[in-house]
């Protein structure tokens, strides 16, 4: 039984996947819902302090690199689109936007692509963390009411 948490932690921490895909494996194999939310909320928390200090300085340094530059400069628009699209449709409410953009269950707007904005965007550290806290929380219940009510359903047929 450790395997499965340690291989949901795991994958909690992948970006674009994130806890959207941890807790639904979970799910599958039948960890129970609050274990599995606590577990993969803090597996998909853990790399957000790295991200906001450290991966845009990594990929401001490896943009201009032979065999790593177009990515990392695909990651860079990435980032900095991102954050300009939150500026600008949110004015003063950015922490409250950058929430529903993590919280929202879809591949590419979860912590990673959330944090990455904020970095790019020079906002508040600890402002940011809280918000993206919370959207993982949010996206965490979404995914767990569909993946324990939908899947608990499907498995209970066989």
């Amino acid at each position: 039984m450790f395997k499965k948490y340690l291989i949901m932690f795991l994958i909690s921490m992948v970006p674009i996947v994130e806890l959207r895909g941890a807790i639904p494996y979970a799910a599958v194999f039948g960890i129970p819902t609050f274990r599995a939310l606590i577990i993969c909320i803090i597996g998909n928390m853990l790399p957000v302090p790295a991200i906001y200090w450290f991966a845009r300085r990594v990929l401001m340094w490896g943009k201009d690199k032979k065999y790593i530059g177009k990515f990392f400069t695909w990651c860079i628009q990435k980032g900095e689109k991102g954050g300009q699209k939150l500026l600008e449709k949110t004015g003063g409410g950015v922490y409250i936007a950058l929430m529903l953009f993590v919280g929202v269950p879809l591949p590419g707007t979860g912590a990673w692509t959330g944090t990455l904005a904020a970095s790019f965007l020079d906002l508040d550290w600890k402002k940011s963390a809280l918000a993206v806290i919370g959207g993982v929380v949010l996206a965490g219940l979404i995914v767990g009411v569909v993946s324990y009510g939908l899947l608990g359903a499907i498995a209970a047929l066989f």
